[in-house]
């Protein structure tokens, strides 16, 4: 009985992701479509990808650059519109863009010394614009999760790590239990 037991807990470990990923996706392949108003699953978001994809060409071209920023800026002017959209393009930059912010992965002292440490990655070198002179800004992500906090720190605190950024982010974000780091 036991070794059923076992069984179908590796059966669920493997199935429960693969069921779930596949949920989601269709999820969202139907959610595109309705919202489309497509009747063929799929096409809304062939649509919809090819189209995100044209606008970063056009984007990226040297003409349309400046109607791209006049949009950002106008944005920006707008209250409750420059908390939404700034938030969201600073958030999506920080990961894929160009001005990526969590490529510098550390190791955080919790208290000087003790041997608790957490993981993060800096995002601002200096916060001397506060009146902090000697300190860094450290983004700690929190496990299985989009959250996270921002924590000052002296950055005789800090300690830079070698490893990989996404290897680090893959790490943290799983709670410890990714491979990413196990080498």
């Amino acid at each position: 009985m036991r070794r059923l037991i076992n069984y179908f807990i590796r059966g669920l470990v493997v199935t429960a992701p693969l069921a779930l990923t596949l949920y989601i996706c269709w999820y969202l392949f139907h959610w595109v479509d309705r919202w489309l108003g497509l009747s063929i699953p799929g096409v809304g978001f062939v649509i919809t990808v090819v189209l995100i994809t044209l606008i970063g060409v056009l984007a990226s071209s040297l003409v349309t650059r400046g109607a791209v920023a006049a949009v950002d800026r106008a944005l920006q002017r707008l209250p409750f519109v420059r908390l939404v959209y700034g938030s969201s393009r600073d958030f999506l930059n920080a990961f894929v863009g160009e001005k990526r912010r969590f490529d510098k992965p550390v190791l955080v002292s919790v208290a000087p010394g003790d041997q608790t440490h957490m993981l993060g990655f800096v995002t601002a070198e200096s916060v001397e614009v506060l009146g902090l002179t000697g300190y860094v800004a450290v983004y700690l992500p929190q496990s299985y999760g989009f959250s996270g906090n921002l924590v000052v720190v002296p950055s005789a605190r800090v300690r830079p790590l070698t490893a990989d950024s996404a290897d680090v982010l893959a790490f943290i974000v799983s709670g410890g239990v990714s491979g990413a780091l196990k080498r």
